[in-house]
């Protein structure tokens, strides 16, 4: 919400500067996100008067122009072409800055000839993108007479202060100038001046009334509207004053109707609407829009409407989405001179759906959706009338309005020791009583309990907390007492959780296995959950924000695969993304799991002349799942893997890491069944790492580490290859042999894995290489025989195997 000083002054009577009325509309939670003092950036730029404008001797289009200024005669190089003798214009001195190009202007020498200072543009000046030819002063503008020297900031009426303050959804009452000087009066800071809306007498019947045909159970989409009808009315561009207002908040001045309709509904925070009279056909009716209707709005874009979109209608069909914005065909022009006024209520959430649907931002939708007083359904008329006849001429018809206005005021109750309760502030009923009243509480004191009937224009006030919110704003945030929790202990706690923790270790190393980070959405397509298990109606989405995320991902996986066709789609095939996040495998809370996803497509190894390309593998995903669970404190040496991963993974080329009875990761290739659904060429491989299903580490009494043991021996390797069956799990072997002697052998690794000529049909050879780290002596042959001898009992035992000859 924007808004100048001045302004803000015509409705607040006070003699606070700007400094104190910015504090003091951040104590009130009107927070102040920026102060555009313009009068102090253009203070530099003055009335000059071009005494001589001649053609420069060595360019066509430049003059040399003699000029009067403050500090006597200055000879400046112009090349606008709208410079002339006898002129005014705005002059800048060498040395000042210049906003609209963002240059300090120094003195210089164009094509042979100095030039002691400029004529300004309004483009230079930031005030507007005209830089076609410099701005140009016209006594007569300004009462007949110019000075030279004079400031031209305060003669342009650019010398006021632009404030811009954040408004949170619930204070739509402060959405116009005059809400935000009413909490500055309430607050100590001046006087709310009487708002000016007497009643104007018409002075013929209205040739058209309003008319409501609504359903009877969807009145509340228009309560009331009102308005009448002006003729004789001239429609040319509006005063001074006003446009300078609209443009200091951002806003482009039309024409005096349209202004005059902007400018009500940022001063009193109640948007208006004028239609051209002579374009419309019949009566205008608020009615919900017919199938297959549109409009072509202000915004020169044509909507498609729906039967739930309120419309202002004439007989010929819609011209206006109610609340939202009028249509081009009935829009007020410079040759308007018939107008009927516009000033309803609508339904806030309407409003607000009909907004979104169309992706349409406007001031009116920005302030209906947020609850505009209903009370300015009956002054609104009055004052847009004054303002039309004070500056268009004209007159007007007697008033004409449809619906019911809601009479409604709650009362609420509030305790008076519940603003020391919640607030911690000790503030007595009497001061609670006076400050709720300066807000247009009509407060009655039962007792310790006040009895407060909500004004109009405060639809987000529901109950007590409100009002000690709102005694607590008007003495000032701070004066809150400053209260610092206390700690039961005189060492902090860790801040972050075992879960928080986990999942930070396995970001980290999945972003080191060179995975990138995906974030992506929760919901997807039906068709593509169903691929991933999903059969519960109750994770349908009954409001999906598109009509393809209609349902809660049963898994990570399908939004990953989507991100990786959309990349292949557009030439990058090789993907390696994962993200950690939630799915929802059911309707049971257990079902509902945070846990880590990766997914790999196209080669593993790029195409490199000093790397040999390959695609993809269950391998690639395995290992993967594997530094996820390390990172995460999983006993990963003590994991099984079984065959039996999800249905959405390749049957022969994937599997489950298990603890047990815990499923801690499924990984593998995809099934080719889920690539085409999702039109993803090649091989992809993927995991799910269920983090969460990790065992909580046990609590340690002492929380120092053990201590660091090197051993002073070198370790040594021994290799074993024995034969098995071809179906035995390689898994078998490591752990047979590591369970040899635990102490002593501290790794197992599988290196060649062979079938084939000298090995029978059916089976393989697995060769592995154990490694033995001595702790207290070198080991002797002996030593060596007698450790290997267990290691081969163990393994042909574990395998059913024998060792190679």
């Amino acid at each position: 919400m924007k808004f100048t000083f001045n302004w803000l002054k015509d409705h607040l009577e006070t003699t606070a500067g700007l400094d104190e009325i910015v504090e003091r509309l951040s104590m009130l939670g009107l927070e102040v996100e920026d102060v555009e003092d313009r009068g102090k950036q253009l203070a530099p730029f003055t009335v000059a008067h071009v005494i001589e404008a001649a053609p420069h001797p060595d360019a066509d289009r430049l003059k040399v122009c003699r000029v009067a200024t403050a500090e006597g005669e200055a000879q400046v190089v112009c090349g606008a072409p709208n410079a002339h003798t006898g002129m005014y214009g705005v002059f800048a001195a060498p040395g000042s800055y210049i906003p609209g190009t963002d240059l300090d202007l120094k003195a210089g020498v164009i094509r042979g000839v100095e030039s002691q200072g400029m004529l300004v543009s309004e483009r230079e000046l930031g005030l507007s993108d005209a830089h076609e030819g410099i701005i140009e002063l016209r006594p007569e503008d300004y009462g007949g007479k110019l000075e030279v020297g004079q400031a031209f900031a305060p003669l342009a009426g650019l010398d006021d202060a632009v404030i811009e303050i954040g408004i949170t959804p619930n204070r739509g009452d402060c959405l116009g100038v005059r809400g935000i000087a009413r909490d500055l009066a309430a607050a100590g800071l001046g006087r709310l001046k009487p708002l000016k809306a007497e009643p104007v007498q018409g002075s013929f019947e209205s040739p058209r009334t309003w008319r409501r045909d609504l359903p009877a159970d969807d009145q509340g989409a228009c309560p009331y509207v009102a308005g009448r009808s002006f003729r004789g009315v001239r429609n040319g561009p509006s005063p001074q004053w006003l446009q300078d207002r609209l443009r200091a908040i951002g806003l482009r001045p039309i024409s005096a109707l349209v202004d005059i309709t902007n400018y009500v509904t940022f001063d009193l925070g109640r948007p208006l609407h004028v239609f051209d009279a002579a374009k419309l056909t019949g009566d205008p009716t608020m009615r919900l829009a017919r199938k297959g209707e549109s409009l072509e709005a202000l915004d020169e874009t044509t909507y498609a409407l729906d039967e739930d979109t309120l419309v202002i209608a004439d007989d010929s069909g819609p011209q206006a989405i109610g609340g939202v914005m009028g249509g081009e065909d009935t829009g007020c022009q410079e040759e308007t001179t018939e107008v009927f006024l516009e000033v309803a209520l609508f339904d806030p959430i309407r409003i607000a759906f009909t907004g979104r649907r169309l992706g349409i931002h406007s001031d009116a939708r920005y302030r209906f959706e947020r609850g505009v007083d209903p009370e300015s359904a009956r002054w609104g008329v009055e004052v847009a009338t004054r303002m039309i006849l004070d500056l268009c001429g004209g007159e007007a018809s007697e008033p004409v309005a449809a619906g019911t206005l809601p009479e409604a005021q709650p009362v609420v109750e509030l305790r008076a020791s519940r603003v020391a309760g919640l607030g911690g502030v000790e503030i007595a009923a009497a001061e609670q009583k006076s400050l709720l009243e300066k807000l247009g509480f009509e407060v009655e004191m039962k007792g310790e309990t006040l009895a407060c009937r909500v004004p109009t224009w405060r639809p987000d006030i529901e109950g007590e907390a409100c009002l000690v919110e709102e005694v607590l704003r008007l003495r000032g945030y701070e004066a809150l007492p400053l209260t610092p929790p206390k700690r039961e202990e005189s060492l902090p706690r860790e801040v972050l959780t075992v879960k928080q923790k986990r999942f930070s270790a396995v970001r980290q190393a999945l972003a080191w296995r060179g995975l990138e980070e995906a974030v992506t959405f929760s919901f997807l397509a039906e068709r593509q959950a169903r691929l991933f298990g999903w059969d519960a109606e109750a994770l349908r989405v009954d409001n999906p924000i598109s009509s393809d995320l209609d349902v809660m991902r049963p898994s990570i996986l399908p939004t990953l695969l989507d991100a990786a066709s959309r990349n292949a789609a557009r030439g990058h095939s090789d993907t390696a993304f994962f993200e950690i996040g939630p799915q929802y495998a059911g309707t049971a809370p257990e079902d509902q799991a945070d846990l880590a996803a990766a997914l790999r497509s196209g080669r593993a190894v790029p195409r490199h002349w000093l790397a040999e390309s390959r695609a993809v593998d269950a391998f690639d995903a395995k290992a993967d799942a594997l530094k996820a669970l390390e990172a995460a404190g999983a006993p990963v040496d003590s994991l099984q893997v079984t065959a039996d991963a999800p249905s959405w993974y390749h049957p022969g080329r994937s599997g489950q890491l298990r603890l047990g009875p815990k499923v801690l990761a499924s990984f593998g290739e995809l099934h080719p069944r889920v690539l085409k659904a999702f039109d993803l060429k090649g091989v992809a491989a993927a995991c799910e790492v269920y983090v969460e299903r990790i065992p909580e580490p046990k609590a340690r009494a002492n929380r120092a580490r053990a201590a660091l043991e090197l051993s002073a021996y070198q370790p040594v390797e021994r290799d074993f290859a024995f034969v098995m069956d071809a179906d035995v799990p390689a898994e078998k072997a490591v752990r047979a042999a590591k369970g040899a002697d635990k102490t002593l052998i501290t790794a197992v690794d599988v290196f060649d894995v062979y079938s084939g000529k000298g090995v029978p049909e059916g089976q393989k050879s697995l060769a592995l290489c154990v490694t033995l780290q001595p702790r207290d002596k070198t080991l002797t042959d002996e030593d060596l025989e007698e450790i290997s001898g267990r290691i081969i009992g163990q393994v042909e035992k574990a395998t059913g195997g024998s060792l190679r000859g």
